[in-house]
């Protein structure tokens, strides 16, 4: 796993930037494409709600690209954050590896 110290883009960052800015749809375009409400589309572009298997399958329908695209970019920002937050990494690496606890 290749993991750098700078934080990837998220969700929200990768949506907005590369999708919606150049094809020119707002936050209510989008949602009407989807089939959504506006406040799902808001608080995905706002990191306020996770990527989910259902919402992967919408936006590569809706922008033709992978659901894999949109779950890999939620994988990389939840791993990230994991091995970054003091109190996860505190956990994380209490784990004994099972060739050792034997």
């Amino acid at each position: 796993m290749l993991m750098t110290k700078r934080k990837p883009a998220t969700v929200g960052e990768i949506l907005i930037e590369e999708f919606m800015k150049p094809m020119g749809l707002t936050q209510a375009a989008l949602a009407e494409a989807m089939g959504v409400p506006r406040k799902h589309v808001n608080e995905l572009c706002n990191d306020r709600r996770n990527m989910t298997a259902a919402t992967a399958l919408i936006l590569s329908r809706v922008f033709s690209n992978s659901p894999d695209f949109w779950l890999n970019t939620q994988r990389r920002g939840d791993l990230w954050l994991a091995l970054h937050d003091p109190a996860q990494r505190k956990r994380i690496d209490r784990a004994k590896p099972l060739t050792e606890a034997a």
